[in-house]
């Protein structure tokens, strides 16, 4: 008899910040120069080499805690990660496992099942290692070191998520929190966003946890949804089979949709943590958390609330243009230039959102200004140009920015109001398409879709559809 199975799901999830400097030296933290040259004797952990404590780290550490509800600790200190690795040239990790800064926060979540609260257990601050990039022709292993340093906070959640749909909707919403407080860009593609999920299954109704994987190599929230789909049903086949899972840490291959064992999973005492003797114990007042709370800016959730109640768009609506903060920006001035809150909704959330995901670009790259797009949606709702047209335009706005009524001008996209000409063209369709004018008289309305669309096409789609339908009713 087969037993039903649930996931226990908890996450860490790695955020590199966004300071222009390293976490505890002044080298570069920019994305993608040359192997090894953002570095220094700090980062590359030369003998003697002492840490100096970036103080917009901590303050983006608090930002985050504040935005997803922790505690933030008054007195919090930095300590040792002792491992031997080559992308780790200290043969230790400087970061928080005692006192971390942030404590016992959450994320509210909605999916298909209502609201539900994902608890977080920590944020701690931390740097991170240097990559190490594979030579298989070369049969050799290369180092680079720039990343080495960089800030990290780490976000360790509650074992509270059941499935992918609700790690995809805490992972959204923590992503789209931290993007509006400017900490991080979050770019998955780019590293800026790492996530491991730790994943269990126990039969439903038992209290106990199962024993659990860790699951590594997660850059799209599409891989992380594959990833626990395909590690619950490992789990649970194993358990079926009355076999034991191992506890380990498991790397997941989206080509092959498989995972396989790294190595078993380590116990805190295997990094033989101690305190970090190089840096002073960090000490928050009330009034530093008063000074960032107050220029905390309006968050996800505040601006649902006030699209759905100051725009009158759907809650559907709302929910798509918040979810990246450079979506939710054009929308607020372009809306603010035009006064139509609906339309300007509709041409981000349809036609850029399709040509963002043809190019493979985030929501956050949105390469239009909010005035062009304004004039666009002008010059359709005052008639200067149908929607075939400015469909047309759009694509060329969304790839050179260009002054649409410029170009609409230039190129003679004009939509065509006048009466004596559509009509010679609507009478010479009629005679050109004669069994779609009998279909049409022997009740078949699509034949009129056709003879609007033959119209359409003669006048290079720079009619009035309204009119040439019009004419043709009269006509026929």
């Amino acid at each position: 008899m087969k037993h039903k199975y649930e996931s226990v799901i908890g996450l860490e999830v790695h955020v590199e910040l966004a300071t222009k400097t390293k976490i505890f030296c002044s080298c570069s933290t920019a994305f993608g120069g040359a192997p090894n040259t953002h570095t220094c004797p700090v980062c590359t952990g030369m003998p003697g080499a002492l840490p100096v404590l970036n103080r917009q780290v901590v303050e983006y550490a608090i930002a985050v805690g504040l935005a997803t509800n922790c505690a933030i600790a008054r007195y919090c200190k930095f300590d040792r990660k002792n491992y031997f690795y080559p992308d780790n040239p200290q043969n230790y990790q400087i970061s928080q496992l005692y006192l971390p800064i942030c404590r016992d926060g959450y994320i509210e979540i909605e999916t298909e099942n209502g609201r539900k609260r994902i608890g977080i257990h920590e944020i701690h601050m931390e740097e991170d290692a240097g990559k190490l990039i594979h030579d298989v022709a070369e049969g050799c292993s290369l180092v680079d070191y720039n990343r080495s340093g960089v800030p990290l906070i780490e976000i360790v959640s509650q074992p509270d998520m059941r499935s992918a749909e609700e790690v995809i909707a805490y992972l959204d919403e923590l992503r789209a929190t931290i993007q509006y407080l400017g900490a991080s860009d979050c770019k998955l593609q780019e590293g800026s966003m790492r996530v491991d999920v730790n994943l269990s299954v126990r039969k439903v109704g038992e209290k106990n946890y199962g024993t659990r994987t860790e699951m590594k190599n997660l850059n799209s929230f599409k891989a992380i949804t594959r990833a626990i789909e395909a590690e619950a049903a490992r789990q649970t086949e194993l358990l079926e089979a009355g076999k034991p899972v191992i506890q380990e840490t498991r790397r997941w291959d989206d080509d092959k949709g498989e995972s396989y064992a790294m190595r078993s999973k380590e116990d805190t005492r295997d990094y033989r943590y101690f305190p970090e003797p190089d840096l002073v114990p960090i000490v928050i007042s009330e009034e530093w958390i008063r000074e960032i709370r107050a220029r905390q800016p309006e968050l996800r959730p505040q601006k649902l609330l006030r699209y759905k109640r100051e725009y009158n768009i759907p809650d559907y609506d709302a929910r798509l243009l918040t979810a990246a903060k450079g979506m939710a920006d054009m929308f607020e001035e372009t809306t603010a230039l035009c006064g139509l809150p609906k339309k300007v909704s509709n041409w981000l959330m349809v036609e850029t959102m399709r040509l963002q995901k043809e190019r493979g670009m985030d929501q956050e790259e949105i390469p239009f200004s909010s005035e062009n797009l304004a004039k666009l949606i002008r010059l359709t709702e005052d008639g200067t140009i149908n929607s075939t047209v400015a469909k047309e335009v759009f694509e060329k706005i969304f790839e050179e920015d260009i002054e649409p009524e410029q170009y609409v001008e230039e190129r003679g996209l004009r939509t065509v109001h006048d009466e004596n000409t559509l009509r010679t063209c609507v009478e010479r369709i009629i005679a050109e398409n004669p069994k779609s004018v009998s279909d049409y008289r022997n009740g078949k309305e699509k034949a009129m879709g056709f003879l609007v669309g033959q119209t359409m096409k003669a006048m290079k789609g720079k009619a009035n559809p309204e009119l040439v339908k019009e004419l043709l009713r009269e006509l026929l």
